[in-house]
């Protein structure tokens, strides 16, 4: 199967119960106000020098704010050889109106 550009928050959300990887690359100043339990936090700047930490392995689901900078690091990762990443379109403001209201939303 081949791994879609984005998905919505509700398969990301399923994704993620089934064992996928969930990066979250906000700042850290962003990551204080809510955070998706679970998910890794990795700020975008550093995601190049993190490469080599980053599952090949695992489908990993990328998801910032809204979902701009979380595309453009799914089309990084792609281009750097990794197959299994999706972007989280509408980031955690759409996971807090829809999955999990009790984030926090900016």
């Amino acid at each position: 199967m081949d791994t879609p550009l984005e998905i919505d928050v509700t398969t990301a959300a399923r994704l993620q119960a089934e064992g996928a990887l969930l990066l979250d690359v906000r700042e850290a100043s962003e990551v204080a106000t809510c955070a998706i339990p679970g998910s890794q936090h990795l700020p975008m700047g550093q995601v190049p020098a993190a490469l080599a930490a980053l599952p090949k392995d695992r489908l990993i689901l990328v998801q910032c704010h809204h979902g701009g900078r979380s595309l453009r690091v799914t089309q990084f990762l792609r281009a750097n050889g990794f197959t299994q990443v999706t972007n989280v379109a509408g980031g955690i403001d759409a996971w807090a109106r829809e999955i999990d209201p009790t984030l926090a939303r900016y």
